[in-house]
Parts: C-alpha cells; sequence; structure tokens
C-alpha cells in the first residue's frame, strides 16, 4: 500500500523518467560516432590541436567536444598536451601493432593475386627478400606455360635477375648496392644477365623512375616477368607481386593491372600513398 503523505525523498522516486531502452541505445551510438569523427580529425594533424579548432572542425559544441575528449584521454585514446590542446594517444599505436601482428602478408594477397590472374590468365608469384635473394612465398599456376617457371613456392634466385629482386635492390643506396655486388659477383644465367656494375645501376634507375621492375630473360631464356613493389604502413617495401609468362606472350598493358594489385595489397597492411605535388 503506497504512502499517503510520501516524503521529498520518496517523491522524487516516484516522479523521474527513466530513458527508453532504445534511446539509450541511440544516444551512446551518438557518442561513438562523435568520438570516431573527433579520432579522424585528430590522425590529420601531425602537431597538436587546440579544443577549440576541434570543436570547429567537428561541429560540436566546445563542451561536448571537451567531455569526449577527457573520456577518450583517460581510455588513452587522446593524449592532452599543453593546456586545451589534444593529440592522438599511445594506446592506438598498441592496438595497431597487435592488428598489424595479426596480418598475413600472403592472407591479404592471395585473393587480389588471384583476380589477377583471373584476368591475365598466366602465373602471379609473391617474392620476399631473404638476404641476397628472391624467395618465392605464394604463386598462382597458369599452366598454360610453354617453357619451365621457375618461380616455383619455396624458389629462391638472386635479387639482380629477377624482377622483384630488382625492385628490393632499387631501395639501396649507392654504396650498399656495390656491397652486393662484391658480396654475390653478380652471376649470370643467360646472355641477357645483368652481371656488372654500371649495367646495373643504370637498370635500377629505369625501377626508381617507373616503379616497375623487370626481367627479361636473365633467369630462363624465353621467361619475362615484370613485378610491382607491397609497402606496409611505413611505407617499406615487405614484398613484390609479379607476373611470369613466355617471352612471346608478355604484354606491357599488364603493367598498370599489376601496380594496382600491388597498391591495393599494400592498402591491406596499412599503406597510405604520399600525395603527388
Amino acid at each position: 500500500m503506497l504512502d499517503s503523505n510520501p516524503s521529498p525523498a520518496r517523491l522524487c522516486l516516484y516522479i523521474v523518467p527513466r530513458l527508453p531502452v532504445q534511446e539509450e541505445s541511440k544516444n551512446g551510438i551518438q557518442v561513438i560516432e562523435r568520438m570516431m569523427r573527433l579520432l579522424e580529425i585528430l590522425s590529420h594533424h601531425n602537431d597538436p590541436v587546440s579544443l577549440k579548432q576541434l570543436a570547429l572542425e567537428s561541429a560540436l559544441h566546445p563542451s561536448t567536444t571537451h567531455r569526449i575528449l577527457a573520456a577518450m584521454a583517460s581510455a588513452g585514446f587522446a593524449e592532452r598536451t599543453d593546456p586545451g590542446t589534444y593529440r592522438l594517444g599511445i594506446r592506438l599505436l598498441e592496438l595497431g601493432n597487435v592488428v598489424k601482428s595479426r596480418i598475413s602478408i600472403r592472407d591479404s594477397a592471395m585473393p587480389l593475386m588471384q583476380a589477377l590472374h583471373r584476368e591475365l590468365g598466366e602465373s602471379v608469384n609473391l617474392g620476399m627478400r631473404q638476404g641476397d635473394e628472391i624467395v618465392y612465398v605464394e604463386r598462382t599456376s597458369s599452366g598454360r606455360s610453354s617453357v619451365r617457371v621457375v618461380h616455383l613456392v619455396g624458389a629462391r634466385a638472386p635479387l639482380h635477375v629477377t624482377a622483384v629482386g630488382k625492385l628490393y635492390l632499387a631501395e639501396e643506396d649507392a654504396q650498399s648496392i656495390q656491397d652486393y655486388v662484391r658480396r654475390t659477383g653478380l652471376p649470370g644465367f643467360t646472355p641477357t644477365s645483368i652481371t656488372g656494375l654500371p649495367a646495373l645501376e643504370r637498370e635500377l634507375d629505369k625501377v626508381r623512375r617507373h616503379g616497375i621492375a623487370h626481367d627479361n630473360e636473365e633467369i630462363e631464356q624465353g621467361l619475362r616477368c615484370v613485378a610491382a613493389p607491397i609497402r606496409d604502413d611505413r611505407n617499406e617495401m615487405v614484398a613484390g607481386i609479379s607476373v611470369s609468362a613466355p617471352a612471346d606472350r608478355y604484354d606491357p598493358g599488364w603493367i598498370p593491372k599489376i601496380r594496382a594489385a600491388a597498391d591495393a595489397i599494400s592498402a591491406t597492411l596499412g599503406h597510405s600513398p604520399k600525395p603527388t605535388a
């Protein structure tokens, strides 16, 4: 039985409204959306950003911006530097490293390699550097080759006679290239193999200018290959994707498609192309 004379305290219990569950959920989603908006804005600034600027760019009221940033800072997603200025927090780096450790280049590359294989009908290879050699870690076979293709999974080849290997060498400075020549002696495998430092330097200069490398029957006569680099979130080359085919089937029109596939794989690894001037 209800008290006919409830105290003020008890009266409050009777009249305080409670938000419907649906409205509470909607408000929670709105806060998350605003937090994501602020994270995105902070990611576009190299230097700490003022509260006023963040409110302006996010179209949020300064008090709302401050409240959300305080919660983000408490969780480590944002960091307060000077009074009233913020930047991304270290917790994002920790989480990013966890995600990065779970990404397999092979797993990321294979669907795009298979798509490229279906489009071109030729063998698509994934190569990674190990010392002075390229190791082919994945391959889609065309089943059409009339020559013996050496790019088998687990196969190795010197850097200077492979398209992917040249991409890696093009990343090196002059001294490192000279050291490679001294260590390996630039062994030749066919009449078109590069066996001298001046010729290798000219070839690598072309690779740097075009961002694409070729193997012009340098490891096996009758076989040509073209490759593009795969880069990670630090812009470091971590692998290369190449298409190999008999020389009489080689088509320069493949190059944009190979480059696009390499860029797409790079994007799955967190790489963002540098804006062109």
